[in-house]
């Protein structure tokens, strides 16, 4: 028997934790934040309000996690985010590409549960922060509802990725809430009163054809949507999850305080609309439909931004401004939405994109009046404009990652305060472990003496030769199509293409470049060719007269001409691409952003890939050959495609490429990284699309290292993730490492960003 006592007065149960890093917030910045610190040895307490991780990619609110690829509706080529979220993303692909919420949910519990350094607090609200002194914090304090508990941590750093920002928001940290007006920071595209300061809270509903017919009676809360929601007008029944993005409300309210408000607002828009969807007489494909799930929290867009040393603005986005101290990188456009949302008649959205992706400096990622407090996610120090950009999950998630890191320089240091990593000459430290560790940041490069490659002797069973890629079928030009290529400084090449032409017609084909080093806009025409063709089967030849000014991706154009057909290759290599003049309205994509002349935004087209199976290389010949893929690619420091493919790729012929590495003296070596390529363009998006594969084509799934005795020092097979981190239980000493890649398929060479070898 169980007695229970008569105590008058009865406390709650009480934990104390003291750690190196408290973190608040158990969205994917506060994950990826978490799983960095972890894995760099920093003892980590991670505190989440929910029973889940994830914040909106979660089962909860099952948004889609996007970053700088944009839905592939955007200039930014190669750019998903790197290092843990890449991690992530590319292990749900594999193990959930149909894009299965819940399962997501386990993929990062088992990431975070797999990091020994991180405690992980779920169903915990922190309520109460506790100083020593004005600008410092010394603990906060969490109640868990679901085991009566009541927490307190202990630590010398803390981040704040809650969302609303509770910590700095009790710890008195400077905050901003509503849009700035044109005039404080010069941004052309501040909103009027009109349109709203605040974006709003969505919630999503997922339906089902159960293969027969379902009635269905709407609650008696549920609203007219007829009447009162002028965007159902146009609704599309087949539509659900976050493609309704759109069922937005709460940018006229307090988004904090009055949450539960627009909670309840939003159920009865959902319950209303699916009542005109059943019984409206206008959808009849629904009738054997019925609602599956619908969301029981907000996913919200936008409450508090707090301030750092720095805001970020428009002007950093638009005009791609660097910053000596950029730890991370966005590329989403500028996104603001009407303040009354789905009850507005504007349209849901007003994307601007920049031609490329911009830098995120280190100044905004901590608070500038509490000493100890990094600021994560939708919290970073910007601008109401600049923050329609950087509030993306992936982005945040990379944002995460450069706090994680920071915390551990903070610790190695003895701990440092956030800001004393810049003020004490630490940035390039950790811009540079941020790399060792597979994120990547637009300008910034490794140089890692430690790595005993960069002092090797490299050579390679083969090393591909751009040259002729085979014709395999043809395809019309009925939208323009370029093919990138990566050329040096000065000539370019002759490119032979083979086409079928149904009529006598005139094919006109541009080569451009663009204006800006590392962009993929191809904002700058070098030459014009008009051709004139006969009908039949065609070779064309294209002597170009232009120079390239820069090594760079050139863009061989062929416009519009539905009377000639391109043929096309089932060759796929690393770093080369085709992209399209497509329209994606998903992003605001028309095929040309042409934005009003005072809002600080530039014109330009998108020349965007296609998804596969579509989007294959043009059939074609060069000469000379393109020969950027050899093996000291290895050694850039860079592991995508930015200007040149940074990459060895190893011949199409090739069945069992090796790269050797050696060295004049024996190295003992315990530690090798390998970087493979999982397609950095693919924007792998986590629930509702699925994805054509659970593994990307260009990825070496099996390997093994041979040292100079002909001895296996690792063998893998089965491999689908960018980065191999190989620690090896006992140290090898050798004079050579033999890296043996099986060939991903026929079609694909096997390719390899970058070998690192650590003693």
């Amino acid at each position: 028997m169980i007695k229970e006592g008569f105590e008058a007065s009865r406390e709650l149960k009480r934990e104390t934790h003291h750690t190196e890093l408290a973190i608040v917030g158990g969205g994917l910045s506060g994950v990826c934040t978490a799983i960095t610190a972890a894995r760099k040895g920093v003892k980590v307490v991670l505190i989440q309000d929910r029973p889940v991780l994830g914040g909106n990619a979660s089962s909860e609110v099952r948004l889609w996690i996007l970053g700088a690829t944009s839905h592939l509706g955007n200039n930014n080529r190669w750019s998903r985010e790197g290092g843990v979220i890449d991690e992530i993303l590319v292990e749900n692909t594999y193990s959930n590409k149909e894009g299965n919420p819940l399962l997501f949910d386990a993929i990062l519990l088992d990431k975070v549960q797999a990091e020994p350094n991180i405690r992980l607090l779920l169903n915990t609200a922190v309520y109460e922060v506790n100083k020593k002194g004005d600008d410092t914090i010394n603990s906060i304090k969490g109640f868990c509802s679901q085991n009566s508990t009541e927490y307190i941590v202990y630590a010398p750093l803390f981040c704040d990725a809650s969302g609303d920002g509770i910590v700095g928001f009790l710890s008195g940290a400077a905050f901003r809430m509503g849009a700035e007006k044109k005039e404080e920071f010069g941004e052309k595209f501040a909103p009027t009163e009109e349109y709203g300061e605040l974006l709003g809270h969505s919630m999503y509903f997922y339906t089902k054809n159960t293969g027969r017919p379902v009635k269905y009676k709407a609650p008696a809360f549920a609203l007219d949507v007829a009447k009162e929601v002028p965007k159902f007008r146009k609704f599309n029944a087949k539509e659900h999850g976050c493609q309704l993005w759109w069922l937005e409300h709460g940018g006229r309210m307090d988004t904090i305080h009055d949450t539960e408000q627009i909670k309840w607002d939003l159920w009865k828009v959902i319950y209303g609309a699916w009542d005109y969807v059943k019984n409206s007489g206008n959808y009849p494909e629904a009738e054997t439909m019925t609602l599956e799930w619908v969301g029981t929290i907000p996913g919200k867009r936008e409450s508090r931004r707090f301030e750092g040393d720095y805001m970020l603005r428009q002007q950093d986005i638009v005009e791609q401004r660097e910053h000596e101290d950029a730890v991370a990188y966005g590329g989403w456009s500028i996104d603001l939405h009407p303040a009354d949302g789905v009850f507005s008649e504007k349209p849901g959205c007003n994307q601007w994109h920049a031609k490329g992706v911009y830098q995120i400096p280190y100044r905004c990622l901590y608070s500038k009046n509490i000493k100890n407090l990094f600021l994560g996610g939708r919290l970073i120090s910007a601008t109401h404009v600049a923050f329609a950009s950087t509030r993306v999950m992936a982005t945040a998630a990379h944002i995460g990652q450069a706090i994680g890191m920071a915390a551990y320089i903070a610790k190695e240091k003895q701990y440092l305060y956030p800001r004393d990593i810049l003020t004490e000459g630490f940035i390039s430290e950790l811009q540079q472990e941020l790399l060792k560790s597979g994120q990547h940041i637009p300008k910034i490069v490794l140089q890692d003496e430690g790595d005993l490659v960069q002092h090797a002797k490299l050579s390679a069973s083969s090393n591909f030769e751009l040259e002729i890629l085979k014709a395999d079928f043809a395809l019309p030009i009925d939208t323009a199509v370029a093919q990138m290529l990566p050329l040096e400084a000065g000539k370019v090449p002759d490119i032979t293409v083979e086409v079928d032409v149904t009529e006598d017609t005139e094919l006109r084909v541009e080569l451009r470049m663009s204006s800006r080093t590392g962009n993929y806009t191809p904002d700058v025409t070098l030459e014009t060719k008009s051709i004139p063709l006969k009908k039949g089967r065609r070779t064309i030849k294209l002597s170009f007269s232009a120079t390239m000014p820069e090594r760079a991706y050139a863009f061989v154009t062929f416009l519009e001409n539905t009377a000639v057909s391109l043929y096309r290759t089932n060759t796929r290599v690393t770093g080369v691409l085709t992209a399209f003049n497509l329209i994606n309205k998903a992003v605001s994509n028309f095929g040309k952003q042409t934005p009003p002349e005072d809002i600080g935004m530039e014109a330009f087209e998108f020349w965007c890939p296609q998804r596969r199976p579509d989007g294959h290389n043009l059939a074609l010949q060069v000469e000379p050959a393109l020969r950027p893929f050899d093996v000291e690619q290895i050694k850039t420091g860079v592991y995508r495609p930015t200007t040149a493919p940074n990459a060895w790729v190893a011949s199409q012929e090739d069945t069992a490429p090796q790269l050797k590495i050696s060295w004049e003296e024996p190295q003992e070596i315990r530690h090798i990284d390998l970087f493979f390529d999982t397609d950095y363009d693919h924007p792998m998006e986590s629930v509702l699309m699925g994805h054509p594969e659970d593994v990307m084509p260009f990825c070496v799934r099996n390997y093994k290292i041979v040292d100079d005795q002909g001895h296996i020092v690792f063998e893998k097979e089965g491999n689908y993730q960018s980065m191999s981190r190989i620690e090896l239980e006992q140290p090898v000493i050798t004079s050579a490492l033999t890296i043996v890649v099986d060939r991903p398929s026929e079609n694909v060479p096997a390719s390899l960003f970058s070998v690192r070898c650590y003693n």
